[in-house]
């Protein structure tokens, strides 16, 4: 049996998870780079790079394994890369998803339904 201890022992918070949400990166990193960086500990599964306005600064490392992910969470967090500190976090979706703009989302409603006349005052 070659389970590591630390990893039949440790009971994990549930927000951790295999894929890390990176911020505040310099622009021009390269996903080598990235590699170098967050490959030191463990196999990594994919890494994406933001390019676009809105997610130049951001990545998402996926590790093989959860313990590799902690692990880098743990030490990477405040990292120094090009004059910038690292945010690392753990993806968490539905924390993502509530970023969104929901009064924009309204207002465009209100905007399609006076374009094509609907009202909601019917009801």
């Amino acid at each position: 049996m070659s389970i590591s201890l630390r990893k039949a022992n440790t009971r994990l918070p549930p927000e951790v998870n295999r894929v890390l949400y990176v911020r505040n990166l310099p622009f021009n990193i390269t996903s080598e780079e990235m590699y170098d960086i967050f490959g030191k500990y463990g196999a990594i599964r994919q890494i994406r790079v933001g390019t676009n306005k809105d997610t130049r600064g951001t990545a998402f490392v996926v590790y093989e394994d959860i313990y590799d992910a902690k692990t880098a969470v743990d030490h990477l967090s405040g990292f120094n890369v090009a004059n910038r500190y690292l945010i690392v976090l753990y993806y968490q979706p539905a924390k993502m998803n509530k970023k969104i703009d929901f009064k924009k989302k309204e207002e465009d409603l209100v905007k399609l339904q006076e374009k094509y006349g609907v009202s909601t005052k019917d009801k």
